[in-house]
């Protein structure tokens, strides 16, 4: 064997190791979730549909969000009390456990489907807005390594809420404002078709 290739194998095995050290413990968790299930549910899908669903979503987006409740760049009275003891081993624990569960389906508005794809397919032509697919994937399941979130299977009132804070500047830890310059271009109308496609996206 070449010296070349055992380095290239030990490297590789230098990584796994790492990785190992550092991987988050989704049964620690389960475990550690008992306090969020009241509003999120026992296994991340939320009963209420202004409390968003956790299952399936990615890890990179839990813990960041996480993050910026403690650190102070998102707003939310009962979260800020929710994670004000976790630790950064708490969270990404937490957030592999949400991870690793399946989302159920949803209620949607089934009229404004049609609507809501052109929007997030293709953008408004009118205002300038680019379609939301572009960061958050054909498929709405959102891109992990960016830590930009799954839409697919969230609730629509969630994510109007969450679009009408984005426009209305009381939730800005979207990096370089880019949620914030998007959906300010957009009517309630819009946000309710893109939501409630998101929703149901086959």
């Amino acid at each position: 064997m070449k010296a070349s290739q055992i380095g290239v194998i030990v490297l590789v095995l230098s990584g796994l190791v790492t990785f190992a050290a550092n991987a988050s413990d989704a049964e620690a968790g389960k475990a550690k979730s008992a306090a969020c299930a009241a509003c999120h549910g026992a296994d991340g899908n939320s009963v209420n549909p202004v409390w968003p669903t956790l299952a399936g979503q990615h890890a990179s987006y839990l813990v960041k969000q996480l993050m910026d409740f403690k650190q102070g760049r998102r707003e939310n009275a009962v979260m800020v009390g929710m994670v004000a003891g976790l630790t950064d081993a708490d969270m990404k624990d937490l957030a592999a456990y949400y991870a690793s569960q399946a989302p159920k389906a949803v209620g949607f508005d089934a009229e404004l489907i049609a609507s809501g794809e052109s929007i997030f397919r293709g953008g408004i032509a009118e205002t300038g807005m680019a379609a939301c697919m572009g960061c958050h994937s054909p498929s709405g399941q959102g891109n992990g390594p960016a830590a930009w979130p799954s839409l697919k299977n969230q609730h629509p009132e969630y994510i109007v809420i969450q679009l009408q804070n984005f426009k209305h500047g009381s939730r800005a830890n979207d990096p370089n404002g880019m949620m914030r310059n998007l959906v300010g271009r957009m009517s309630e109308q819009e946000m309710k078709a893109v939501a409630a496609y998101v929703a149901g996206i086959p």
